[in-house]
């Protein structure tokens, strides 16, 4: 079972002609053999295609400009039993060793069905060359891929260990298998691709896979033909329809999309205007000098901020400096932000008032500034890269000194509530590969002072398929994540969270969080973690420690025996080019050790994708399927697809499988995600739409 999460998706699909073609494994690819050539920087490619009795769903990511992973889903009909249906979860790689020239192909290698069930399991060498229209592709392939009229590995000659290939198949899922990488019989592949349009591209290629296992073992007849042949037609909203006739026996199908993180749908937009600069001298001061207008000012600046979604918590003048600490509760860039809340200080401070710095806060705690000149913001507002230049005058800053202690008098209490829909997946139950849960949640917080919330959310399912599911678990761990089945069949009203939570800042660059209640829909107890994070710093370290306990399977207010003390020491860096390194080493819920790493790309837009991978002292044997917990994740604003400013971002971690080992809290705002966005890289990289 994979975890329980609210689900969203739409898309911006990108229609450069220059987006490679994908195969019928959702790589690219002719039709069902590799080519070498890689997908756009950063390009996210989704993919279904169906023949005979195999259908695939694939994820492919261009990691880096030549690193490409892939996750699959295959459904295999009949493979297991007549009556029977195979779901195949499985990762690829492959890397371009040498970039196409003028007279070169460009080369790649890769790797099929890396920690699956072995029924992709293939390595391949394959070099494609453009001549014009026509491209050529030539490969050599082990494993599935050499199935086909198989000479002796050319690497024997380097190693006698290369001769013999172990079967894949029977092994641990999970588990990377290098002793079969690369070795037993060689077979070649190959074909030819021409581009009839700018759209439209038909493929003829020789395959040197004779799908064995379906043919043997499933509902597919036996392949005819070695010979596939395709055609490719790419609409301008950027969908992608294929079709093939493949091996001689069958027809088949694939549609795909491919879309750029790195640029968004609508940029902005829908946004609301920006209110002009209006002139120094002539509505701040007529504003500052009106009768009573000095008592009104507070409020004046309190109201012209919320109108732009920034909440005011606090204000300080002295002198020529004006400082506010307000919340950002509509825009996804923050400079953008800073840019609204710059303009609302210079159209409502007298004008005497040169230098603005805004605090930013985030559950009633500041945590870095950005302080502009206001004869900067008049000088660049129309200015060529008046943008740029209004980053490189400002100065960023720690929330911790100088930010207004008074708060304003209707900051606190605050409450706030909210109801809707909502929606939960579980994904890869074999009886049911997706399983869903639609109801009305209701979401309610109450902050009487600064950094003090408590909080709660109610979910009601009206409609369900996750409770009937009927699959247990066999874990022999603590069952702290694979009983998720149990909480969703003897629920009804769920308290899903429901909690106090203290933030502070104890020094400066120091954050710290203290959280009480029910924490997540599995777990109660208490929470506490602190964080070092200098804002103008590469480098973040912290460290988290909870004693919980397990709640019941009705998610109400009662709690099962178990009980465990689990922590983690954290360590987190910018890589740079928009990669992000985590690495937290602990304790994880069902009492193992271990260390979970984490790898994250982050685009100007927003747009994050990552993948984690844990170990711990639980061996792959009483982990169970999947051998050790790992996945691949993304988190995009939603903006990102409607062009619309909001703070919301639509978030999902995918898991081939949800199991014990490896297993940690799920607790609500975690420092170094509540931290992150407002930290001075990322603060500079996203400045583009400061004066928008």
């Amino acid at each position: 079972m994979i975890s329980l999460a609210t689900i969203g998706l739409s898309a911006s699909w990108a229609t450069s002609s220059r987006s490679e073609t994908l195969g019928f494994y959702g790589t690219p690819g002719l039709i069902d053999m590799p080519t070498a050539r890689p997908l756009d920087d950063g390009f996210l490619a989704l993919s279904y295609g169906q023949f005979a009795s195999t259908a695939r769903n694939t994820l492919t990511f261009q990691i880096t400009p030549r690193l490409t992973g892939t996750f699959r889903y295959a459904v295999i009909d009949k493979l297991d039993s007549p009556d029977g249906t195979r779901y195949d979860r499985s990762f690829d790689v492959s890397y371009l060793l040498w970039e196409e020239g003028r007279y070169n192909p460009a080369i790649a290698i890769g790797l099929r069905d890396l920690g699956g069930t072995g029924v992709y399991s293939s390595e391949y060498i394959v070099a494609t060359k453009n001549f014009g229209k026509l491209s050529g592709t030539l490969g050599l392939g082990w494993g599935r891929l050499a199935s086909r009229n198989p000479f002796s590995n050319p690497f024997s000659f380097v190693s006698e260990k290369f001769e013999n290939r172990p079967s894949a198949l029977g092994g641990t899922t999970g588990e990377f298998d290098t002793g079969s990488w690369f070795r037993g019989d060689a077979a070649l592949f190959g074909g030819l691709s021409y581009a009839v349009s700018d759209r439209t591209s038909i493929a003829v290629e020789y395959s040197s896979d004779t799908y064995e296992l379906e043919t043997q073992f499933g509902g597919q007849e036996p392949v005819k033909s070695p010979f596939n042949f395709g055609i490719t037609h790419r609409f301008a909203n950027g969908v992608t329809a294929s079709g093939y006739y493949l091996y001689g026996t069958d027809l088949g199908f694939m549609l795909s999309y491919q879309l750029d993180p790195s640029r968004p749908r609508l940029n902005g937009g829908r946004d609301p205007v920006a209110p002009p600069l209006a002139p120094r001298n002539a509505a701040a001061s007529l504003s500052w000098n009106a009768n009573g207008a000095e008592g009104q000012l507070e409020q004046a600046l309190e109201q012209r901020l919320e109108d732009q979604g920034l909440i005011l918590s606090a204000l300080a003048l002295s002198g020529q400096s004006a400082a506010v600490t307000v919340e950002n509760r509509l825009w996804p860039a923050e400079a953008q932000a800073a840019g609204r809340a710059a303009r609302i200080m210079a159209n409502t401070l007298p004008p005497h008032v040169e230098t603005f710095t805004i605090y930013f806060e985030a559950n009633g705690v500041a945590l870095s500034s950005v302080t502009v000149h206001r004869s900067d913001l008049h000088e660049l507002e129309f200015a060529l890269e008046g943008d740029w230049n209004m980053r490189v005058r400002s100065i960023h800053g720690d929330g911790y000194n100088g930010a207004p202690a008074r708060p304003v008098p209707d900051a606190y209490p605050n409450f706030e509530y909210a109801i809707g829909p909502y929606m939960a997946v579980a994904l890869f139950d074999p009886d049911a590969p997706l399983r869903y849960d639609i109801g009305v949640q209701a979401l309610a917080s109450y902050e009487p002072t600064a950094g003090l919330i408590f909080s709660g959310g109610l979910r009601y399912p009206l409609v369900s398929t996750i409770d009937d599911a009927i699959r247990r678990s066999n874990s022999t761990l603590p069952r702290v994540r694979s009983d998720g089945f149990e909480y969703a069949s003897q629920s009804d009203l769920e308290v899903n969270h429901l909690t106090a939570e203290y933030f502070f800042r104890p020094a400066p660059d120091m954050f710290g969080r203290v959280t009480a209640g029910y924490l997540e829909s599995m777990f109660g107890g208490v929470s506490a973690e602190v964080l070092w994070a200098p804002v103008d710093s590469r480098l973040a370290l912290g460290a988290e420690i909870n004693h919980v306990y397990q709640r019941n399977y009705d998610m109400l207010f009662g709690f099962q025996d178990y009980n465990v003390t689990t922590g983690h020491v954290s360590a987190y860096y910018d890589i740079g080019n928009g990669f992000h390194g985590q690495l937290d080493v602990g304790r994880y819920l069902a009492g193992d050790y271990g260390g979970t790493f984490t790898l994250t790309r982050q685009f100007d837009s927003g747009f994050r994708l990552g993948a984690f991978a844990t170990l711990t002292n639980v061996s792959s044997e009483e982990f169970g399927e999947g051998s050790f917990d790992k996945g691949i994740f993304f988190d995009a604003p939603v903006t990102f697809f409607t062009g619309r400013a909001t703070r919301n971002r639509l978030q999902r971690v995918i898991r081939p499988v949800d199991r014990d080992g490896g297993a940690r809290l799920r607790v609500r705002n975690r420092l170094y995600d509540m931290t992150y966005d407002y930290r001075a890289g990322e603060l500079a990289d996203g400045w583009g739409p400061f004066f928008r």
